[in-house]
């Protein structure tokens, strides 16, 4: 006896074909018996709402403040200091006096000179009488004509010498005045270079002090020369505001308008000098200081805004994450504008009212469920 076999070798009785349909049946069942993988879950993101409002049409720049006018005082005459009325740093008003130098020597030279005219209008007086008379008697022929002549040319050069006296008593007035040296200007001293005691020069190299007015005061800055044009443009139909904000104090600008455009554009640089005049009546704005200077020039109407944030690059170019009403997202191209505070202008790809993502964008694919947070 034998048992028969298929050319594979294998059984071709009953059991076999019924251990066949067993073995289908089993990986049957067992296939039909496996459940689908649950979807993932929803990517946790932060979101902003695209809006639509006027927004400014403006240039941001740094400018440095600069005083309004700067004057160094110096002494018009030599002699020593005998009195300061200030101290240094102080405010001071125009026309207040600042310094004394010594004014002995120089009365001295005035008195001299008035009792010098006081002489000569004596003389001049007598010498007029004098005329007068020779006058009287050349008629009558009671003296020369050489006589005349001499008294008249004697009255006329001591009224000669009364105005020259008299310029001199002006002159020597008008260097007494020098002694008592005032405020030109009302300001702000600096350092206090003269102290009293001390000798003067007339027109020295060194100032004795330097007074800057900061009441008004300038902000001075750079504007590239292709928003020249726009500039002027404004500026010959309305004043251009112009404001200054101070490092660490962003949310109390200065307010000051558009007051000089400079003549010539730097071709080193590019740029054209221009300054803005502010009141500055909490001097807050200080010389030398540098501040964020933001010059205002008109208004956009209709902008569409959203969160620089989100805002993504692509191989593409730029793109935005849409969340949609079902909070799945899709990919948006965008056009972007220039930044304003922490949003960008799209110029186009968005509309408002719609959702983007703002944080959270790593995670997220088209279609990909979302959940909103109010924080990551």
């Amino acid at each position: 006896m034998h048992s028969s076999r298929n050319q594979r070798g294998f059984r071709s009785g009953p059991l076999a074909w019924l251990a066949l349909v067993l073995s289908v049946s089993l990986f049957t069942g067992a296939c039909s018996g496996e459940k689908k993988p649950p979807p993932p879950p929803p990517v946790p993101v932060l979101v902003a709402t695209v809006t639509e409002k006027t927004v400014p049409v403006e240039l941001k720049v740094i400018g440095n403040v600069e005083p309004y006018s700067t004057v160094s005082i110096k002494s018009r005459l030599s002699g020593q200091l005998v009195q300061v009325n200030f101290k240094e740093g102080q405010d001071v008003k125009q026309g207040e006096l600042l310094f004394v130098i010594d004014p002995r020597p120089h009365e001295a030279a005035l008195r001299q000179v008035e009792a010098n005219l006081a002489r000569d209008k004596a003389l001049a007086t007598k010498a007029q009488a004098d005329a007068g008379r020779y006058a009287e008697l050349i008629r009558k022929q009671f003296v020369s004509q050489q006589d005349y002549d001499q008294a008249k040319a004697t009255a006329e050069s001591l009224g000669a010498t009364v105005n020259a006296d008299q310029v001199a008593v002006q002159n020597a007035k008008l260097n007494l005045s020098y002694c008592y040296i005032k405020a030109p200007i009302s300001g702000r001293t600096g350092s206090l270079i003269a102290h009293q005691g001390n000798m003067i020069k007339d027109n020295a190299d060194t100032a004795m002090v330097v007074i800057n007015q900061i009441q008004p005061i300038y902000v001075s800055f750079a504007l590239p020369e292709q928003n020249l044009a726009a500039v002027r443009q404004y500026m010959a139909t309305a004043k251009v505001p112009v404001s200054a904000v101070i490092a660490g104090q962003e949310n109390n600008p200065e307010m000051g308008v558009l007051s000089f455009i400079d003549n010539t554009v730097d071709r080193t640089t590019g740029t054209i000098l221009c300054k803005a005049t502010f009141t500055n009546e909490s001097k807050r704005l200080w010389p030398g200081l540098f501040v964020n200077v933001v010059v205002q020039l008109s208004t956009q109407p209709n902008a569409i805004l959203v969160s620089s944030q989100a805002v993504q690059t692509s191989q593409e170019g730029q793109i935005v994450f849409v969340v949609k009403p079902d909070l799945t997202v899709e990919i948006r191209p965008v056009e972007v504008g220039r930044p304003i505070d922490g949003e960008v202008i799209i110029t186009k790809g968005l509309k408002p009212g719609e959702r983007v993502v703002t944080d959270g964008q790593l995670r997220l694919v088209p279609g990909a469920k979302v959940e909103i947070k109010t924080g990551l």
